[in-house]
Formats: C-alpha cells, sequence, structure tokens
C-alpha cells in the first residue's frame, strides 16, 4: 500500500530551482549464463565505482540465451519482475521466450541497427532509459561505457530531485520508504509519469555459481521491485503513478511498504534505487539511492572448507564474517556430516565489526566415500538479525581403505566398489554410467553428461580407489576414452595423482576439445560412442613406484559439450607384461572377440595370454587354422602374445 500527499509550494523564486544535478542511472541487461562476459563485467564494476558520485547501476539478471539450469539463481528468484523490464511490450519475437508482455526497451544496439521490441541479446546497457550511444558509446554494449560517456549523460538538465528516507522495522523484513519528488520547473510527461523503486544487493558472494558462466561474485543486482501489478500470475506494471502536469517548485510525497524477499543474502549490502520514467519515450528523468541500513548482528558463513583425507578422522575449517557494526563475542555452530548433526561447536572469542576469522573446528569422523558436510550458526551474541547467510556446506571424500596395487576395472555398475564422486555443486548432472561398454563391449562405462551440462565450467572428481604400489616398480595406467564435442566446445579431462594425501595433485593426463575427441562434432544429439570411436590412453605411472598411499582422480570440466565416456581402467606392473621384446607384426581379429581370435603372421606357433594383472590365463598352439577358441575366458581386458609381441585383446560375449 502506499499513501499520497500533495503539497504545492509557490513561495520561493524559481531561478533558485532553475537547475538540478542529475544522477544518472544505468541498467545493465545481463545473464547468469554469459560466460563470455565475465572479464568484461569485472572493468565495469571498476568503471562504475570510479563514477559513483554521477551515476547509480542497476542491474537486472534475466533468461538469455536461456534460464539458469539451478533451481535457485538471480533469475530464478525473482524471474515474473525481470522478465516484465526486459520484454517485449507486442509480444515475444524470440521462439525460446513466452510471449510475456513486458515494458518494451528498444534494442538497437547502433544507430544503423533496425529497432526490435524488447531487449534481445546481452548484456546490453541503457542510460537514463536511452541509448548509450546517444551519449556518445559506439554501441549499448556495456564495454562501450566510459567516463566520458557518463559525463555526457549526468549534463542533460532535469527537472527533478528526488528524496528518499526509509525506516525499517526491528529485524529488517520490512521497511516505509517515504518519498519526496519536486520539480524545478513546469513540466508535461508524454506518456506515463512514473515512479519505480528497486531493492538492490550492492555485493552478492556465493560459493559455488548460480548459473552456467563460472561468475559467483555480483553487485548491484536488482532483487525486488515496488510496487509491482500482478494479473493471472504475469507482472503487468512496475511503479507508483504520478502527475503527468507539474508546475514550478510543486512537491509530491508519498510512502511506498516494502517486504524484504526471504532470498536476501546480505541485509547489509541492501540499498533502494528510485527513479521517475515516462513511458511515452522511457527516458529517465532523475534517481536516487539510499544508504545501506546498519545491521546490529550479522554473521556470514564465507566458506566450509576440507581436504581429502586419507584416514576416517576430518578436520573442517569455517571462514566467517563479522557484518554487523559490533564485535560478535559468542555463537553457536552446529555441523552436519550427510544431514547428521553433530556435537555443536561454541565461539567464545571477539570477532571485530566487518572482520574475518577463519577457525579450526574439532575433528570428526566418516566412512570411507563421499559425503557433505554443513554447518549452522546461531546464537550470535544472543541473536542474528540475517540467518539467511548463517550457513554453508562442502562436499569432500575420505580414501582411507587401500586396494591392493593393481586394478583392472570395468563399469558393470556406477560407482564400482570403493570408487567415489565429488559432486561440488551438488547438482545434476555429474559421473554417472551407460550402458554402452569400451569399443561397444557389454558391462557398461563412466560416463560424464557434458551434453545436459549447463553449468559451464562446472567441475567433479572421480576418484580411485586409495592404492598401495609397494612392490610394484614399474606401474602403467591405461584407459579408454571416447568423447565428441557439439561444435567447438572445450570441455576437459585431466587425471591427477597425489602420493601425500591430495595435499598436492600432480597431473598427468590433460586433453580438451578437438584434442580430446575421439568422434566428430555431433550437434544433432547425445553421442552414443560406436566401435571405432573409442582411444586408448597409456600413461607412466613409474615415479610412483613402491608408493604406498596413492591417489588418483578423474577431473572432468564443463563447457557444455557432447558426452564423454571412460573404460577398462587397468593398473598393471609394466615389468611383469613387457619384458619380452617386440619382433614382428601380426594381425588379430576380430577386437572386441567373443569366441574365436584369428591370428595371421605368427612365426612362433605358441600363443599366450594374460590378464592385466599380468597372470597368465590361456595357453595354446596355433594350428593351421590360425584361430583360437577363447570362449574360457570371461569379458575384460587381456594382452595376447604372439611373436614376441603384446597386443591388447578386448573379449566381449554379447
Amino acid at each position: 500500500m502506499y499513501v499520497f500527499t500533495l503539497c504545492l509550494f509557490i513561495v520561493i523564486p524559481n531561478d533558485i530551482f532553475s537547475q538540478s544535478t542529475r544522477k544518472v542511472l544505468y541498467e545493465e541487461f545481463t545473464s547468469e549464463n554469459d560466460y563470455q562476459w565475465v572479464p568484461g563485467d569485472q572493468l565495469l564494476n571498476t568503471l562504475l565505482l570510479n563514477n559513483f558520485n554521477s551515476i547509480i547501476p542497476i542491474k537486472w539478471p534475466i533468461d538469455l540465451p536461456v534460464a539458469p539450469s539451478p533451481t535457485w539463481s538471480l533469475y530464478q528468484s525473482n524471474k515474473a519482475e525481470f522478465n516484465w523490464r526486459y520484454r517485449s511490450s507486442t509480444g515475444s519475437t524470440l521462439a525460446a521466450i513466452p510471449s510475456t508482455l513486458g515494458y518494451g526497451y528498444p534494442s538497437q544496439n547502433t544507430a544503423t541497427n533496425t529497432p526490435v521490441n524488447g531487449i534481445n541479446t546481452i548484456p546490453t546497457g541503457r542510460l537514463d532509459g536511452q541509448h548509450q550511444w546517444n551519449f556518445g558509446a559506439i554501441t549499448d554494449h556495456p564495454s562501450s561505457l566510459n567516463t566520458n560517456v557518463i559525463l555526457a549523460a549526468q549534463s542533460v538538465t532535469t527537472n527533478f530531485r528526488i528524496a528518499m528516507t526509509p525506516s525499517w522495522n526491528p529485524n529488517f523484513t520490512s521497511a516505509v520508504v517515504q518519498v519526496s519528488i519536486t520539480s524545478i520547473n513546469s513540466f508535461t510527461s508524454i506518456g506515463a509519469f512514473m515512479f519505480r523503486l528497486c531493492l538492490i544487493e550492492r555485493e552478492i558472494h556465493f560459493t559455488s555459481p548460480p548459473g552456467n558462466n563460472g561468475q559467483m561474485h555480483f553487485y548491484n543486482m536488482v532483487r525486488k521491485c515496488y510496487p509491482t501489478t500482478v494479473v493471472n500470475n504475469s507482472v503487468t506494471q512496475i511503479g507508483t503513478t504520478l502527475p503527468s502536469i507539474w508546475s514550478p517548485s510543486q512537491t509530491f510525497t508519498f510512502n511506498i511498504n516494502c517486504n524484504i524477499p526471504a532470498y536476501i543474502k546480505n541485509l547489509s549490502e541492501m540499498a533502494f534505487v528510485g527513479f521517475i520514467q515516462d513511458d511515452g519515450d522511457r527516458q529517465i528523468h532523475q534517481s536516487e539511492r539510499t544508504l545501506p541500513p546498519s545491521i546490529p548482528n550479522d554473521l556470514s558463513v564465507v566458506s566450509v572448507n576440507i581436504p581429502v583425507n586419507c584416514n576416517a578422522v576430518f578436520t573442517p575449517s569455517l571462514c566467517i564474517n563479522n557484518l554487523g557494526p559490533v564485535s560478535v563475542n559468542a555463537f553457536t555452530a552446529t555441523p552436519f556430516i550427510d544431514g547428521i548433526p553433530q556435537p555443536a561447536y561454541i565461539y567464545t572469542s571477539a570477532l571485530a565489526a566487518n572482520a574475518t576469522a577463519t577457525i579450526t573446528l574439532p575433528s570428526y569422523t566418516a566412512n570411507y566415500g563421499s559425503h557433505v558436510f554443513s554447518i549452522s550458526i546461531s546464537n550470535v551474541n544472543g541473536t542474528d538479525i540475517n540467518m539467511s547467510n548463517n550457513s554453508g556446506k562442502t562436499v569432500f571424500g575420505i580414501s582411507s581403505m587401500l586396494m591392493s596395487s593393481l586394478i583392472s576395472q570395468k563399469f558393470s555398475s556406477f560407482p564400482p566398489s570403493l570408487w567415489y564422486v565429488l559432486n561440488y555443486d551438488q547438482s545434476p548432472p555429474s559421473w554417472g554410467y551407460s550402458s554402452v561398454g569400451g569399443y561397444s563391449t557389454t558391462g557398461g562405462s563412466a560416463k560424464y553428461d557434458f551434453y545436459n551440462n549447463l553449468n559451464i565450467g562446472d567441475v567433479d572428481d572421480l576418484f580411485f580407489p586409495a592404492l598401495d604400489l609397494t612392490g610394484v616398480f614399474n606401474p602403467t595406467l591405461s584407459f579408454d576414452l571416447a568423447y565428441a564435442q557439439i561444435i567447438n566446445e572445450n570441455d576437459k579431462l585431466e587425471l591427477k595423482i597425489s602420493n601425500d594425501c591430495g595435499a598436492t595433485w600432480t597431473t598427468l593426463f590433460s586433453k580438451q576439445g578437438s584434442a580430446l575427441a575421439t568422434a566428430p562434432s555431433n550437434s544433432v544429439s547425445a553421442f552414443v560412442p560406436n566401435t571405432s570411436q573409442w582411444r586408448t590412453e597409456t600413461l607412466n605411472l613409474s615415479n610412483y613406484s613402491n608408493s604406498p598411499s596413492v591417489l588418483i582422480k578423474f577431473t572432468a570440466t564443463c563447457d557444455y559439450g557432447n558426452n564423454l565416456y571412460i573404460d577398462n581402467v587397468n593398473i598393471i606392473d609394466q615389468n611383469v607384461i613387457n619384458s619380452i621384446s617386440e619382433k614382428a607384426n601380426v594381425f588379430i581379429y576380430p577386437l572386441p572377440a567373443s569366441d574365436i581370435i584369428h591370428i595371421m603372421g605368427a612365426q612362433d606357433k605358441n600363443i599366450e595370454i594374460y590378464n592385466t594383472l599380468g597372470m597368465r590365463v590361456l595357453y595354446c598352439e596355433l594350428d593351421n587354422t590360425n584361430k583360437i577358441h577363447v570362449n574360457a575366458l570371461t569379458n575384460g581386458v587381456y594382452f595376447l602374445k604372439a611373436n614376441e609381441r603384446i597386443t591388447k585383446i578386448v573379449i566381449d560375449k554379447k
């Protein structure tokens, strides 16, 4: 609800009010999915901060090119209002966007472009509701904004002053904003004359990206607008109607009641931005910004950190920030392991106002595998005004169970015994299972679903079992992979190894994009490899010979390409397998084989087959048919010795 009070003052001479300093409103329409603009946005924020007294920035998160995929994001929190502000007033012309009517800002990146109703590209900037190029910028792209353009917009004469005074309730869950607008000279609007009020958060910091561009730090984001008119679940108007005709020194005063949404992350970063806009030509005539409220007690969890552990005992650390104006002398931290509460930790030291501290929590225990550790803070100096930022969590792994030194892993289930996944942002997709085996064998494979992962920059780890390589003096790791791009994406696969319990990692394998691909790009459908679209990678682990504790992991980094498959992961002792020198080539077919293998060109008729552990599992003498029967072997990877040469073969009985 809002109340209007109209006051007329004609006593003061007009020449005193002949002009008013303009505060330029800068609107940026941006996206949590626009990964190409992230570096430029950092430069933009610096420019806006350097011109703090001349320009008031607000940023609208919108769903171009697509809406962020997580359930919660800046856009998803209040998409009805954001949609109205950027969409067409005559219905959408973009196939990906429903035909919800919006404000109808015209898109015209430069003066020579054909105008389009509604913002149709991101990022896009507006200065006082007008194109940036009206004030000397090259285009409407935010990268064209500079100090000279800002000063040119500020030099435009304005007829209005705005005064805003917020009155907060004790818990800062609502405010009444008193608005007073004064005209300088006579004025008549072209169209509907509106005052629009936005609640912004000056800084928002996430521990994981809310969209897929990897961005975790946002500035001056619009969070809520007042008042908002909703019809049939769609926003049809935002703002308060003002008189269309103004006389000199006329003052219009009214109150706006503002409920603060629960999704605000930091109450001390809130500010109101108000502006006067003529909907006839969309020009903004004046804007104003309030100071943030002074929150008495507000303790924020910045991050929770746990290293990879080689035993069941782990020790978390907690980074906290006192956002309030007074020292915090006590609080209670309640930890949870996989949702199960643990004994509370009582903090009794002093944390000064605006200070940050890292606290080492007590040690806890967990079983082998992946876990979620979360923490909730309460009783901050007795009470905390803002509970929305009092929690944090992290994903961590326990690698306390050592496996034997050698591995022969085909993914008939997922994850296999003693393997585990660390999905750091806890949102799908991540590492999973595919029924397609390496080189089209049965039994399945590990799959990373880049095809459906919109979170560009998302990193997920697939951990091997912890290994004891004692007595292994020439370890070699091999695995089969298949991958395709959609067009030219740079999805990345790395293999990393550590012999100090994850304190440091060495990258042994790193390929991305076309270097990773084993098949042509596929923009039509999700990639499923055929027999010929696999490649075997072999890595030398001799630097880790005889190491008693080794951790290995696959790391997938998403660039929204097509799918990746991994199968037949083997660690062997090369001293056992390749003590034989290569002499003569042989031709072996079919591969994969089921019951019979044909061997052509074998001078030595004695054929031996070894498993991946170096054990001989078949010995026979080749007759004049040049074939051997392998029906006694189970599905998997083997090594065939013929002519003093070792050849990798795959047995698959479909």
